[in-house]
């Protein structure tokens, strides 16, 4: 891990987000609350704070961070995708941004799971169900005062 203890503990923000393409009859079903498991939005998001609370425990040199807040937007951004998005704040020596971007995975990996029966060709592949973009909107890093 690299050692951070001289730095000082500042206000740190970050956003991270992804989609995840589905075939239209799965969003229709999304749209519709029709998904057998539940509700893969709310499920999604407990999944998606659960995974920024345990980043560094799924990330070998990540540091522990005490966060202060985590919140997941999930939303349908046409008939074949849906988008998450994760902001995670804390007080910290070292910035979030691992634990928006586990948070904003974990949320789609947690939707593509409870939707996967739905996604099945024929012959039991997913043909065109793919997590796509995942990345770092922004980070914010305030000065000490």
């Amino acid at each position: 891990m690299v050692d951070v203890s001289a730095k000082p503990e500042v206000y740190r923000e970050a956003k991270a987000k992804g989609s995840i393409k589905l075939k239209s009859e799965t969003v229709r079903l999304i749209r519709e609350g029709k998904i057998e498991k539940g509700d893969p939005f709310e499920v999604a998001k407990v999944a998606g704070i659960l995974a920024a609370k345990n980043t560094s425990s799924l990330i070998p040199l990540c540091h522990p961070l005490p966060l202060t807040s985590v919140e997941i937007k999930l939303r349908v951004v046409d008939d074949f995708m849906v988008e998450a998005e994760a902001t995670v704040k804390t007080r910290a020596q070292t910035g979030v941004e691992m634990e928006a971007l586990a948070a904003a995975a974990t949320a789609l990996l947690t939707v593509w799971d409870m939707t996967k029966q739905y996604e099945k060709d024929a012959e039991g592949q997913y043909p065109g169900t793919s997590i796509q973009n995942l990345h770092v909107v922004s980070k914010i890093k305030e000065k000490q005062a």
